[in-house]
């Protein structure tokens, strides 16, 4: 999914653990720091690997929705392979007693947990292999497979999560410079993903803090913040509620859609505006994913988008341009989602550029990381809010209640980029 990474953006947050795990719901949050990595040496643009996903996503959710155990690589039609990623977000997590540390990618994208694709997965005392073997295509260039295990989870030295099943690869690609994914995603993801069990759904580690009484909502919010400085604090996981420092106002909260695939991941409806009154794209469905780097857009849509605001295909960086004097004249857009309308400022619409250099850009234009999804509107799938859209924003992914919340944040009109 992500491969090696000499540029590490890397965090330095506080890991927040309770010290004894029989009273935790008295301090209800579980916090992980995100680790943001940009990779200097990728060979692959933001646009493509990212396209590469959205082909995958929507492969797998409709072979779920067919009754199929998953995707084969050769129904994931896609012109272009895509196995090099320049930015990834992760974390990481202690399996087993003792413990190994273990750094995967955060996606909310999908919902299996599972390493070995550097650091193989090391059998302690608490491992307890099953009789199932286990597997998730991500997209044409992305697999995993294995054999599941059940262990133990630890955040910090005291934190426990029992139980956890994990899956330990014998055969990964496409993630060259992580141990795995933590899967954020919904739990029926996981639904076929197992061999005998392939009706069987496996509980997510969201669902285990709060089966296991660690967490007091089944729940997990995202705390982001747009970087573009070697060291800059910039991430955080929380499980079991939000925190009132990480937003700004009140969050809105919408129900996930019913609209066909985008109803099997976090999904929701929302318009987008340019400017005071440009549509660019109508009420329709999409998703949040943290798994996807840029903000994707319906074919259709992008073209309103760049026709109204001057932009041209670059081809070596892969994304649309402008000249510093477009991007004075750049307008905010505008998402609208359940009534409640949030502001994408200029500066939240454009890579760093401090690090342009990093996707192949020149200092004398700003880049956009708004992206072409690869179909027209009424996909079913029409725009994909990925983590630079979640920089400027608190995101919480609720299982409970089958929602999806956002929020301003201190950031939401950051000068960072």
């Amino acid at each position: 999914m992500f491969s090696r990474s000499p540029l590490l953006i890397a965090l330095t947050l506080a890991l927040v653990v309770s010290a004894n795990p029989l009273t935790v719901r008295d301090a209800p949050l579980v916090t992980l720091p995100i680790a943001k990595r940009v990779n200097t040496t990728s060979t692959t643009s933001l646009l493509k690997h990212d396209q590469a996903r959205a082909r995958g996503l929507i492969a797998r959710a409709n072979a779920r929705l067919n009754g199929k155990r998953g995707p084969s690589p050769d129904t994931i039609v896609g012109s272009t392979p895509a196995t090099d990623q320049i930015v990834d977000y992760v974390v990481t997590i202690n399996i087993g007693s003792p413990p190994t540390a273990y750094t995967l990618l955060v996606d909310s994208g999908s919902s299996n947990t599972w390493v070995g694709a550097m650091q193989l997965y090391v059998q302690t005392s608490t491992s307890v292999e099953t009789r199932n073997s286990v597997e998730v295509i991500y997209n044409e260039d992305e697999f995993f497979s294995g054999t599941e295990f059940t262990d133990h989870i630890s955040f910090g030295s005291e934190l426990i999560v029992f139980g956890q099943s994990i899956g330990a690869a014998t055969e990964s690609a496409g993630f060259d410079d992580s141990d795995g994914v933590l899967g954020l995603g919904p739990t029926d993801l996981t639904i076929g993903t197992l061999t005998p069990d392939t009706a069987t759904s496996i509980p997510t580690v969201t669902d285990n803090l709060f089966a296991q009484a660690v967490i007091t909502q089944n729940q997990v919010a995202i705390s982001f913040e747009p970087s573009s400085e070697d060291g800059a604090v910039n991430g955080e996981v929380t499980w079991g509620g939000t925190d009132s420092s990480k937003f700004t106002g009140s969050i809105n909260f919408a129900p996930i859609t019913s609209t066909s695939p985008s109803n099997q991941y976090w999904g929701f409806n929302q318009q987008i505006r340019y400017g005071t009154s440009t549509n660019i794209l109508s009420n329709t469905a999409g998703i949040v994913d943290t798994g996807t780097t840029l903000t994707l857009i319906a074919t259709d849509a992008l073209t309103r988008y760049t026709d109204a605001n001057g932009a041209v295909f670059d081809d070596t960086t892969g994304l649309f341009q402008l000249t510093l004097p477009q991007f004075a004249n750049l307008q905010s857009l505008f998402f609208t989602i359940n009534g409640v309308t949030v502001e994408f400022t200029a500066n939240a619409q454009i890579w760093p550029r401090a690090l342009n250099t990093a996707i192949g850009g020149d200092t004398d234009h700003v880049y956009l990381i708004i992206g072409d999804i690869g179909s027209d509107s009424g996909s079913g799938m029409d725009f994909i809010n990925g983590m630079t859209w979640v920089e400027r924003f608190y995101v919480v992914l609720d299982t409970t209640n089958q929602k999806v919340g956002v929020a301003n944040t201190p950031f939401t009109r950051a000068t960072t980029n």
